[in-house]
């Protein structure tokens, strides 16, 4: 397993392994005196017309599911074109999640890329079938520092040299998104890569720290970090080692002071944040991306932020995978209480969500699949 990761890691250059080049490429941008702070919510949330979510890497793929609307959402499937030729290329599907968000509020229209995916190979095939052009976007965001969301990173930033915007905001929800992590689950013990900074500095992208609740993009906002306040317990498949080494890891002294004086922390995800957008006559489409720190905290600390008990839509993964049916029912049990209209589960959520969720929500779950787009409001 750690061989696998390391032979991994040097190819997408994100993650552990060699730091040699690598390490010559993202360090003193952010370390936080000389990184930039998100810009914080102040007083009422942004307010959009429409937002439409495409699905660009997850778990699944059903390429003969059907489009459809949904609670006034419409749900658009991605199929294979249908031509005389044979398609030239097909959607991939990885264990990895990776969101492309376009907004508009008036005549003005925003694009956001949410996570990278656990490979550049499958996000940039997948943004090139969608027709996805990084030129357009306003800003990137990582949900948390698990290789599954941001693999795919400097393959994506290498691929799309001298097409992004010139110091394009990269939001992060804390310093503790640069520690290196291993896997912590029984028989999978081992490296689970680092996001390199210095790999990440050479291609002009603006380190943008969110700790707290943050405008995105002049639409959309983030959670911030998220607070256990529910039933909700944070599982540590991976553990992170606190400190620099040869310029790659998490600065100590900007992390949580509990944290700072440890070597190994098993993670708590305390940096972990979900991207929100207050959509038009419709509500909070709320995305936890994985969810760690439980998709209910989740979408509570969505709702404090913005001042609305009216939840529109939760997509994302939830993270109940490895937790007992039980624990999974109680969670749907505590969404049906919030009421949203819609809930969209994805990749490390788990069959046994989908299932009980079906049962007990049917009229307000999607199942969804790499290549649906979701269009909310107007």
């Amino acid at each position: 397993m750690k061989k696998e990761l390391e032979s991994e890691s040097r190819r997408e250059a994100l993650c552990a392994g060699g730091a040699g080049a690598m390490a010559a490429m993202f360090g003193g941008l952010l370390g936080v005196a000389n990184g930039v702070r998100a810009e914080p919510v102040k007083g009422a949330v942004p307010v959009v017309d429409k937002l439409a979510v495409r699905v660009v890497t997850d778990s699944y793929q059903l390429a003969l599911a059907a489009s459809t609307s949904i609670a006034g959402v419409k749900v658009e499937r991605f199929s294979f074109p249908v031509t005389a030729e044979r398609p030239k290329r097909s959607v991939l599907s990885e264990f990895g999640l990776s969101l492309h968000l376009e907004s508009t509020m008036g005549s003005d229209t925003r694009q956001v890329l949410i996570d990278f995916g656990y490979t550049s190979e499958a996000l940039m095939n997948n943004l090139e079938v969608f027709g996805i052009k990084p030129e357009n976007l306003q800003a990137l965001i990582l949900s948390h520092g698990h290789f599954d969301h941001f693999g795919g990173m400097l393959g994506f930033l290498e691929a799309t040299k001298g097409k992004l915007k010139p110091g394009i905001p990269f939001y992060l929800g804390g310093e503790e998104c640069f520690c290196t992590r291993e896997l912590n689950i029984p028989d999978r013990v081992g490296n689970f890569g680092y996001l390199d900074r210095d790999a990440i500095k050479a291609y002009n992208v603006q380190a943008t720290f969110a700790e707290k609740p943050s405008i995105i993009a002049g639409h959309a906002f983030t959670t911030g970090q998220i607070a256990r306040a529910t039933f909700e317990r944070v599982l540590s498949p991976t553990r992170m080692r606190v400190g620099m080494n040869n310029g790659i890891g998490c600065y100590p002294d900007q992390i949580n002071p509990e944290k700072k004086q440890l070597t190994v922390v098993p993670d708590d995800f305390e940096h972990e944040q979900a991207t929100c957008f207050n959509v038009k006559d419709r509500g909070l489409v709320v995305m936890t991306s994985c969810g760690h720190r439980g998709v209910v905290n989740s979408v509570k600390r969505a709702m404090a932020v913005a001042g609305t008990n009216k939840v529109h839509a939760v997509l994302g993964g939830f993270h109940l995978a490895p937790h007992k049916d039980e624990y999974v029912r109680e969670t749907v049990m505590a969404l049906k209480e919030i009421n949203p209209d819609l809930v969209i589960p994805m990749h490390c959520t788990g069959e046994a969500f989908q299932e009980i969720i079906a049962k007990e929500m049917p009229g307000k779950y999607i199942r969804s699949y790499t290549g649906t787009r979701y269009t909310f409001g107007a």
